[in-house]
C-alpha cells in the first residue's frame, strides 16, 4: 500500500516535533520531508504493551488485537504461560496460528514455569529441553517470566537449564520477583534475568532499577502498581516500559496502554521519555522488527487529535489502516475448539470441611494487588463443619481440580465482601482450575458446576439466579466478539457487586487466589500455601 501523510512527526529518537510530510511504500517509510505548513494532527510510534497474556482478556489473539487497535497499540510481547498450563507447547502453537491470521505484532515467549510450582496441578509440562526447542523459533523472543525465583536463587538445575538455553539462543529473560529485595534479588538479576514487573513498591523498583533492572510499569485489570511507580520514569526513563500483564475484557475496551501515557502526560512527564516507555524501549529490550518512524522501518504509527487530549483518530500496521475513529478493520477470525477439562459435576457436600481449631489461617485478598496477607481469626463451626462467617466477611474459598476428579481444596478468605451467593471462575492462574468463593455450599456447587457444564468459564450462583460466560477455548477463552464478551461479563460483575463485594475488579482477584507463586496465602487444588516460605500450610491454626 503506498500513500503519504502530513501531520506534526514526533520523533522520540531524535526527541523533535516537526510538521512533517511522510511516505510509505510497500509497508515501509521511505520517505520524511519537513514541511513549511501548518498541520493538525500529530503522528508518532504506536504503543506496545511489554507484557501481557493474551488469555486474560478472555479473547483469542485475533479478537484481542481487533479491540487493542483501536486504542493505538501496535504490538505486544505475549507470554502464553495460561494456555500452555492447560495444553502444553500445542497451547502455544495455537496462539501463534491464530496470532498469524490479522495484521498485528504478536511477540510470544518460552513459557518458563509450566506447571509453575510442583504444589498444583497443572495440565501440561514444559520442561528444560521443551524451552529449547521453543526458543529456537523465530516466533519465540523470549524467555516468558521466569515466576520460580526461590529456584533460581537456590539453584534449581531445571530452571538453570531453562536460563541456559535463553542465553544459548541470545533472547532475553523476563523477571518475576514480587517484593524481593536485598542479596536475594541480586542473586536472581545476577543469573540473567533482565526485567520485573511486579513491584508493587517504589522502594522495591528503586532498588532494582539501581542494579540494572528494567521496570515494567503495570495497570491492568487488578493489579494497579501505575501511581506508586510512575515517579521513577522522570529518573530512568532508559529502563522502563508500560504492561498490563492481565486485561479483562471491559477494561479493554475501554483502554490499553493509552491510558498509561494520558495519564503519565498529565502528571506532568516529559513527552519524549512517556512515548519512549509505550515503544522504543520494548523495541530496543527485545529486538523488534517494529517500526519507530523512522526511514526504512515499517510503517507501524499512530496519528491522534492534539497533546493534550491525546484521542487516537488512526493506527497503522505495516502501512494498513487498522483503526479509525474507534473504529476497528480487522475482522473476526473463527477459531477452533481446544481444551483439556475432565473432572464431574459436584455435590455441596464436597465443599464441607471439618473444624479442627478455633483460630484459622485466613487470606487476606488486597483491593488492586495481586499480593495477600495471612490474617488470623476464629472458627465459626455449624454442625461440627467450619462456614463462611458472612458478617465479618470471612467466605469459603474452594479450588476444584479441572483435570481430574480428586477431593476439592478449601480455605476462607477476607474482603471478597459477598453476602450472598458465590462466584467461581476457571480463568485462574496459573493451571486454571476453578476457583469459588461463597455465602454457602449450595451457591458454590451450583457456580463451580455450570462451569465443569461448559467446560471452562467464569460464572455466579444465587438462590435460583445462575449466570455463566462460557469460555470453551481451552478453558480460558472464546472467540466470540469483544463486545459480547464484555457486555456478559460486565454483568456477572456487576452482579457479583450487588452481592457485596468491594472490589474493584472481584473476578480478576478471584482469578489470583490460587497463584502460588505471588505471597503471601494463597490456595491451590492440593491445599493453603505459603508464598513466603513456599510451603504449604495448616487451614485450622492448633
Amino acid at each position: 500500500m503506498n500513500f503519504k501523510i502530513k501531520a506534526n512527526l514526533i520523533d522520540i529518537i531524535a526527541r523533535e516535533t516537526f510538521p512533517a510530510e511522510v511516505i510509505i511504500s510497500d509497508s515501509k517509510i521511505t520517505s520524511i520531508k519537513r514541511i513549511n505548513e501548518k498541520v493538525e494532527t500529530y503522528i508518532l510510534p504506536g504503543f506496545i504493551d511489554a507484557h501481557v497474556h493474551i488469555e486474560s482478556s478472555m479473547l483469542v489473539p485475533s479478537e484481542f488485537a481487533k479491540i487493542a487497535v483501536k486504542h493505538g497499540t501496535v504490538g505486544t510481547i505475549s507470554d502464553p504461560h495460561e494456555i500452555a498450563n492447560v495444553l502444553g507447547i500445542p497451547g502455544v502453537d495455537y496462539m501463534i496460528e491464530n496470532a498469524k491470521q490479522v495484521p498485528f505484532h504478536f511477540y510470544f515467549g518460552a513459557p518458563s514455569c509450566v506447571p509453575a510450582t510442583q504444589f498444583e496441578t497443572a495440565g501440561a509440562v514444559i520442561d528444560a529441553n521443551d524451552i529449547d526447542q521453543l526458543l529456537s523459533r523465530k516466533e519465540i523472543v523470549y524467555l516468558a517470566e521466569m515466576m520460580n525465583f526461590p529456584g533460581v536463587i537456590y539453584k534449581d538445575e531445571e530452571v538453570l537449564k531453562k536460563i541456559a538455553f535463553a542465553k544459548k539462543h541470545g533472547k532475553p529473560i523476563d523477571g518475576h520477583a514480587p517484593g524481593l529485595m536485598g542479596e536475594g534479588m541480586k542473586t536472581y538479576f545476577d543469573a540473567g534475568i533482565t526485567t520485573d514487573h511486579e513491584c508493587f513498591g517504589y522502594t522495591e523498583a528503586l532498588e532494582k532499577l539501581k542494579h540494572g533492572v528494567k521496570i515494567l510499569i503495570r495497570e491492568g485489570s487488578a493489579a494497579k502498581n501505575f501511581d506508586t511507580l510512575i515517579p521513577l520514569l522522570k529518573e530512568f526513563p532508559e529502563q522502563i516500559m508500560f504492561c498490563c500483564d492481565d486485561k479483562h475484557p471491559d477494561n479493554l475496551i475501554e483502554s490499553h496502554i493509552n491510558d498509561h501515557v494520558k495519564r503519565a502526560l498529565n502528571q506532568g512527564h516529559d513527552l519524549y521519555d512517556v512515548l519512549r516507555v509505550a515503544s522504543y524501549n520494548v523495541v530496543q529490550h527485545y529486538n523488534l522488527p517494529i517500526g519507530l518512524l523512522q526511514i526504512g522501518d515499517k510503517a507501524d504509527f499512530i496519528e491522534i487529535d492534539n497533546l493534550n487530549d491525546f484521542n487516537i483518530l488512526k493506527t497503522y500496521i505495516s502501512g494498513e489502516l487498522v483503526a479509525e475513529n474507534g473504529e476497528s478493520f480487522i475482522q473476526s477470525v473463527k477459531a477452533p475448539i481446544v481444551n483439556n477439562f475432565n473432572c464431574n459435576l459436584k455435590k455441596p457436600s464436597d465443599f464441607e470441611i471439618k473444624s479442627e481449631g478455633k483460630k484459622l489461617r485466613v487470606i487476606e485478598a488486597l483491593n488492586g494487588q495481586l499480593i495477600t496477607h495471612e490474617i488470623l481469626t476464629d472458627t465459626l463451626v455449624i454442625n461440627g463443619f467450619a462456614d463462611s462467617n458472612i458478617e465479618e466477611d470471612i467466605l469459603k474459598i474452594a479450588v476444584v481440580n479441572r483435570y481430574y476428579d480428586a477431593p476439592v481444596s478449601i480455605a476462607f478468605i477476607k474482603n471478597l465482601g459477598l453476602k450472598s451467593g458465590a462466584i467461581a471462575s476457571c480463568v485462574a492462574h496459573d493451571c486454571h482450575n476453578i476457583v469459588v468463593v461463597g455465602t454457602n455450599d449450595e451457591d458454590i456447587c451450583k457456580a463451580v458446576n455450570a462451569i465443569i457444564k461448559a467446560k471452562g468459564g467464569i460464572s455466579l450462583a444465587n438462590g435460583n439466579e445462575e449466570i455463566a460466560l462460557e469460555l470453551p477455548i481451552a478453558g480460558i477463552m472464546t472467540d466470540l466478539p469483544a463486545e459480547d464478551v464484555a457486555e456478559l461479563y460486565i454483568k456477572l460483575d456487576r452482579r457479583a457487586k450487588e452481592l457485596g463485594s468491594k472490589l474493584r475488579a472481584p473476578y480478576m482477584s478471584l482469578s489470583f487466589m490460587a497463584l502460588l507463586v505471588i505471597p503471601e496465602l494463597k490456595l491451590s487444588d492440593k491445599g493453603l500455601f505459603n508464598g513466603k516460605s513456599f510451603e504449604f500450610t495448616d487451614v485450622f491454626v492448633k
